[in-house]
C-alpha cells in the first residue's frame, strides 16, 4: 500500500518539476557534449590538419555507429530494469567520453572519444521517453518533451560559450574537460534523485510484474501500424539534413564571414539555441493544442514546417550579410524543428506503455544512422569534392586542412579560403533538399494516424 501511495507521488506537480528540471539538464549536457565539437571542429581541424570528409566521420559514423547499434538493446534492457540507473551511467560514460577528447592529439585518438559519446547518449532517448510516458497523460506527452528538449538549445548555446571561450582564451582541449566534468556531476544527482516510476503509471495501469512484449511483438506492433511506420521514416528522414546543417554551421560561418572560432561559436549558439527553442515550443504546445481539434495535426505540422524550411535555408546559404543570413537561419531551423517534439509524442500515443522505451529507441537508431551517421559524412564528402572542383590545382595538396601551406603567396592563401568556403556552402544547399522527401512521409502519416491512435485506445481499453 505505501509502495502504491510512493508511486502516486510521482504524479505530484512538485515530484513532476523535479523530474522534468532533472532531465533538462541531462539534455543540456548530452547537446552541449555534442556541440562543443560542432564549434570547434574548425579549430581542430587545422591543428590536427583533418580533412572535411574527416570532420564528417568524427561528427557523422563515429558517433552515430555504436549510438545506433546500442539504442534498442539499452531500450530493451529499458523495458525491463531501472531506467534511472541507465540513464544515469549513460550520462556517466558520454561524459568521460568528452574528456578523453580532450586529450586527442590524432585522428585516431579523437574518433575513439567519439564513439564513446555516441556509446553513452544513446540510452538518453529511450529512457526519457519512457519515462515521460509513464508519468504523464497522453495530451501532455509532447508538451513535456519539448520542456525536456530545451536543453537542446540551452546545451547548445553552452557548449558554444565554453568552446569558443576556451579555444580563444585557453586551449580547445579545456572546453572538453570542463563539460565532461560537469557532465558527470549531472549523473550521479539522476542516480540520487530522480524515482522510477511503474509501468502506465499516468495511464491507470496497476503496478504489475508481468514481463514486456518480445522484440518479435513489438515488430508485428509496428507493422500493424503504417502511420507509425512513416512517422519514423519521417523523422529519420528530416535528421539527415537537420544533423548536416547543425555538425557545419559554425564551420560554414567562419569561412563564409571569415570569422574567428569564438564569434562563430557565438553565432552558431545564438542562431540554434533560438531556432531550437522557437521550434521546439512550436510543435510541442502548438500541436497539443491543434490536436485536440483533430489527432493528425502533429503529423500535418511537422509536415508544413518541413515544407517551408528549405526555401528559407536556401537562401540563408546564398546571401551575403551576416545579419540577414542570422534571421533567415533561425526562421528555417524554426520551421525545421516542429517536427521533432510531435514525432516523440506520436511514437509514445501510438505504442503500448512496456513497447515505448523500444519505439523511441527505434526512431533514435534510425535517426542516428541517417541523420548523425550519414548526413555530415555526406555533407563532409560534397564539401571537399566541391572544394576540390572550385580549386584551380590540387586542392588536397596545396590546402592541408583547408588552408594554404607554410610560405605560400597571398593569391595561395586566398585561393584555398574561397575554395573551402565555396565547398561548405554548396554542400548544406544540397542536404536541405531532403525535408520535402520528409515533409511528404508526414503527410502520408496523417492520412492513417487517427483509425491507428482509435486502434491503440482500444486496445490500452481493453487491457485494462
Amino acid at each position: 500500500m505505501s509502495n502504491q501511495s510512493g508511486q502516486e507521488g510521482l504524479l505530484a506537480p512538485a515530484s513532476q518539476r523535479l523530474f522534468v528540471f532533472l532531465m533538462f539538464l541531462v539534455c543540456l549536457f548530452d547537446f552541449a557534449d555534442r556541440s562543443v565539437f560542432a564549434v570547434l571542429a574548425q579549430t581542430i581541424k587545422t591543428e590536427l590538419l583533418l580533412s572535411d570528409l574527416q570532420l564528417g566521420l568524427l561528427q557523422g559514423l563515429a558517433f552515430a555507429f555504436l549510438y545506433s547499434m546500442l539504442g534498442v538493446p539499452l531500450a530493451r534492457l529499458a523495458e525491463r530494469k531501472s531506467r534511472v540507473k541507465i540513464m544515469a551511467t549513460c550520462a556517466a560514460v558520454w561524459s568521460a567520453a568528452t574528456v578523453f577528447c580532450g586529450f586527442a592529439h590524432s585522428f585516431l585518438h579523437i574518433a575513439l572519444g567519439r564513439i564513446g559519446v555516441g556509446v553513452g547518449e544513446a540510452g538518453f532517448i529511450p529512457t526519457v521517453n519512457s519515462m515521460v510516458g509513464d508519468r504523464f497523460k497522453r495530451n501532455k506527452r509532447s508538451s513535456i518533451m519539448g520542456i525536456i528538449m530545451l536543453g537542446t538549445p540551452a546545451g547548445i548555446l553552452t557548449g558554444s560559450l565554453v568552446g569558443g571561450y576556451f579555444a580563444e582564451a585557453w586551449n580547445w582541449r579545456y572546453a572538453f574537460y570542463i563539460l565532461g566534468a560537469a557532465g558527470l556531476i549531472v549523473a550521479l544527482s539522476v542516480l540520487l534523485i530522480v524515482r522510477e516510476p511503474s509501468r502506465g503509471l499516468a495511464d491507470g495501469a496497476p503496478p504489475g510484474v508481468s514481463p514486456p512484449p518480445d522484440f518479435p511483438a513489438f515488430l508485428k506492433t509496428m507493422r500493424s501500424k503504417p502511420s507509425l511506420m512513416l512517422i519514423i521514416a519521417g523523422g529519420s528522414t528530416a535528421g539527415f539534413g537537420m544533423t548536416s546543417i547543425s555538425q557545419f554551421l559554425a564551420v560554414f560561418l567562419a569561412r563564409t564571414y571569415d570569422m574567428p572560432v569564438r564569434e562563430a561559436a557565438l553565432y552558431y549558439g545564438f542562431i540554434s539555441a533560438t531556432f531550437l527553442t522557437i521550434g521546439l515550443m512550436l510543435g510541442s504546445f502548438g500541436t497539443d493544442w491543434l490536436a485536440k481539434r483533430d489527432e493528425r495535426w502533429p503529423a500535418w505540422g511537422a509536415a508544413i514546417g518541413l515544407s517551408i524550411a528549405p526555401f528559407f535555408y536556401f537562401a540563408a546559404f546564398n546571401v551575403h550579410n551576416i545579419t540577414l543570413a542570422t534571421i533567415l537561419l533561425v526562421i528555417a531551423g524554426s520551421m525545421l524543428l516542429i517536427f521533432y517534439a510531435p514525432t516523440s509524442g506520436m511514437i509514445q500515443n501510438l505504442l503500448h506503455p512496456r513497447m515505448r522505451a523500444t519505439g523511441a529507441a527505434m526512431f533514435a537508431m534510425l535517426y542516428t544512422m541517417i541523420g548523425s551517421g550519414l548526413g555530415p559524412t555526406f555533407i563532409g564528402w560534397v564539401s571537399d569534392l566541391m572544394a576540390t572542383g572550385a580549386f584551380d590545382g590540387d586542392f588536397h595538396a596545396a590546402c592541408p586542412g583547408g588552408v594554404a601551406i607554410a610560405g605560400a603567396s597571398a593569391s595561395a592563401v586566398t585561393a584555398c579560403l574561397e575554395a573551402s568556403a565555396l565547398g561548405i556552402q554548396r554542400a548544406l544547399n544540397v542536404a536541405v533538399c531532403i525535408f520535402f522527401i520528409a515533409a511528404l512521409l508526414y503527410f502520408f502519416a496523417s492520412v492513417r494516424l487517427r483509425n491507428d491512435f482509435y486502434e491503440e485506445a482500444k486496445a490500452g481499453a481493453d487491457a485494462a
